[in-house]
Formats: structure tokens, sequence, C-alpha cells
């Protein structure tokens, strides 16, 4: 067996990159888990969260990626024409042959002088997007790249998902360090194949390997990719004021964030998923909008997501002197997640097409 080489483990740019403009959108209807709890379970047993977004009929992940680019665009106060790459990562993309990525490049103005993409990594597709936009602006090939993790709600009737599968996500626009929000201090990227979450191909539902999903899944990763980007860092859990992991329901975001060092209060302005439930591959990239919407000049942030099959991507940011000015051009997260109409579980159904008429 070959030795695995010596390599400098944190990825790093060329020149320095950061986050010019961010946005995020949730849809504004909520369905309570108590609600999926009456109609599963007779109203017994706990809920694993409070409620979860989901997505009208009107709505889908190429509609809530607009809504959310539109919002970056605006905190940034670049034109779109400017925009060099538009990349889209989900779990839910409504056509299989057909981008996502083409159809909000021209909503947003940013055609035709783009490079356009969907990506796919279960709920980190939005992190490796965000990471490859790095490389391009930070390999000079670009100045600006935008980067987008989104996702409607998934879950077969019954199963657990259905309590904590939500809807919504986040946009960043990547651009050169000097004019940045949020500064990129570096990543790192672990990853395996532990199949512990799937869909195969023309399956509506995805199916999950329970026994898997924790460990050797969720906790491995997401543990290894932090250690390992703050060794490479010399930095510590009390260096950042704020953290946020992927939520795939409250526990586990809980219990990485202790077994990694770091304190309640530094996740509980990301941790997000008790209100508008797991929006995967959205997950930690809509839990830093909410970080994003409060933080201050100077605060370090430490970001990694995870994705089934597996993998996590960890990032260091540090937030600059130009984001307070800027955040109020846009919608707060906390705005959509105030304004919530919330419906029963006979709605949902409709909403999600899990009734079809033959």
């Amino acid at each position: 067996m070959m030795e695995t080489p010596q390599i400098n483990r944190m990825l790093k740019p060329d020149r320095g990159v950061g986050i010019v403009g961010y946005g995020a959108y949730i849809p504004r209807f909520r369905l309570p888990a108590s609600e999926v709890s009456r109609v599963w379970r007779g109203g017994s047993g706990g809920v694993p969260i409070e409620e979860k977004a989901v997505a009208g009929l009107d709505e889908d992940v190429i509609t809530m990626s607009v809504e959310a680019a539109r919002n970056a665009l605006a905190r940034s106060g670049i034109h779109p024409g400017h925009i060099r790459a538009v990349w889209i990562g989900s779990e839910s993309h409504p056509y299989s042959v057909k981008p996502s990525s083409t159809i909000v490049a021209e909503a947003i103005g940013a055609t035709p002088h783009t490079l356009a993409a969907d990506w796919e990594f279960a709920c980190k597709a939005g992190t490796e997007a965000f990471q490859a936009a790095v490389g391009f602006v930070g390999s000079r090939m670009a100045d600006y790249a935008l980067a987008i993790g989104m996702d409607t709600a998934q879950g077969r009737p019954g199963d657990a998902l259905e309590y904590t599968a939500g809807a919504g996500g986040a946009a960043f626009i990547l651009g050169p360090e000097k004019q940045s929000l949020v500064a990129v201090e570096g990543s790192y990227s672990f990853a395996t194949d532990t199949p512990d979450f799937w869909r195969r191909a023309d399956e509506k539902y995805p199916e999950h390997g329970e026994r898997f999903t924790g460990e050797p899944a969720y906790f491995r990763h997401i543990t290894s990719a932090a250690q390992t980007l703050m060794e490479s860092l010399d930095a510590k859990p009390s260096d950042y004021q704020f953290a946020v992991f992927h939520q795939p329901n409250t526990k586990f975001p809980q219990r990485v964030a202790r077994d990694l060092g770091f304190s309640g209060e530094q996740i509980q302005a990301g941790l997000l998923v008790p209100r508008i439930g797991n929006v995967y591959a959205g997950s930690a990239l809509v839990g830093l909008t909410a970080i994003l919407d409060i933080a201050n000049p100077g605060d370090r942030i430490l970001l990694v997501s995870y994705g089934s099959g597996a993998g996590s991507d960890a990032m260091s940011l540090r937030v600059t002197e130009h984001l307070t000015s800027r955040r109020e051009a846009a919608p707060s997260t906390e705005s959509y997640i105030a304004r919530r109409t919330e419906i029963d579980y006979a709605t949902y159904a409709r909403y999600r097409g899990k009734l079809t008429l033959q």
C-alpha cells in the first residue's frame, strides 16, 4: 500500500478571497413537528424540532435561488454582468436534465459571459460550490463567482425525515478579499466512501442507513475537518466568536460543538434547524447568513458542512469592516424566519406532491 503523501492540507488560494455579498431565502410556510406526530404517531412521543419551512406551490430550488441571489447582489453592490460563474448546489434540482444554474443566471442578469453549473454532494453541495468559487476567484480566472446552496423538503411519508427536511438556503458572491465583507482565511475538506444516505436514480424519496448516520458518518467527518483546519491555522475554539455546523437535527450540531470544545453560545446564532428544519445543501450556509446579520468586524467564524456519502468542508472566516455598512441592503435571515404561515399536514402533502392522481 502506498503511503499517504505529506502535503499542505489546508486549501488557500493564491490571492485573498472573501464574501462580497450574501443573502438567504426561506419560504413562509411552516409545518409544526407536532402536526407530523399527530398524523403518524397519534401525537405520542417527542419531536426533534419545533417546525420546518415548506416551499409553496410556486416555489422550487430555482425560484428560491433567484431570491437569495438578488439579496446577495444587493449587498455586494456589483453589476451582475461581472459574475463569471453561477453554481448551485442542491439535492432537489427541479430538472433531471436541464440546469438550474442557467435559469438563475438569466434571471439575475449574469448571462451570457458566465460559467453555469449544478453541483451535487448531498447536504454539502452548497459548500462544494462555495469552495469552487473561492478557487475560481483565487486563481484570478474571475473576479466574482456566485455559489448557492438551496433545497426543498424531501422525506418519505411517515419517515423520520418528515419532521426535519425543510426548504430554503443561501447565496454568496465570492470576490477579492480587499472589498469583501468576510475574508476566507483557509479551508479544508475531508471525504470518504461512507454510505449513510442515498437516493437512487428515478426514486422519489431518499433512504438512509441509520446505524451509520452518526458514526462513522456525521461526527467523524465534521470533527476531522474542523480539527485539521484549526491545526493548520494554529487556531483553537476560543479564537472564534461563532461556529456553525451542518444541522440534520438539533442534537448532532450541539454534540459535535461540545466534542470540539465550542460552547452553546458560540453556535446559538447559526442554529436554525429547530425553526426551519434541515435545509440540506443550504443548512450550514443559511446558518452562516444569520451569523453575518449580527457579527462585528474582527469576529472569526468556523463553518463546517457535512454531506452524506460522505464528506465535510471546513472554512475559517473573518469579518471585515465592510460588513456593518452593507448588510442592511437586503432582508435579514431572521426576517424570513419571522414571516411564517402555519399549515397542516394535508396542505403540506399537497404542496410537496405527496398525493398524486393517476
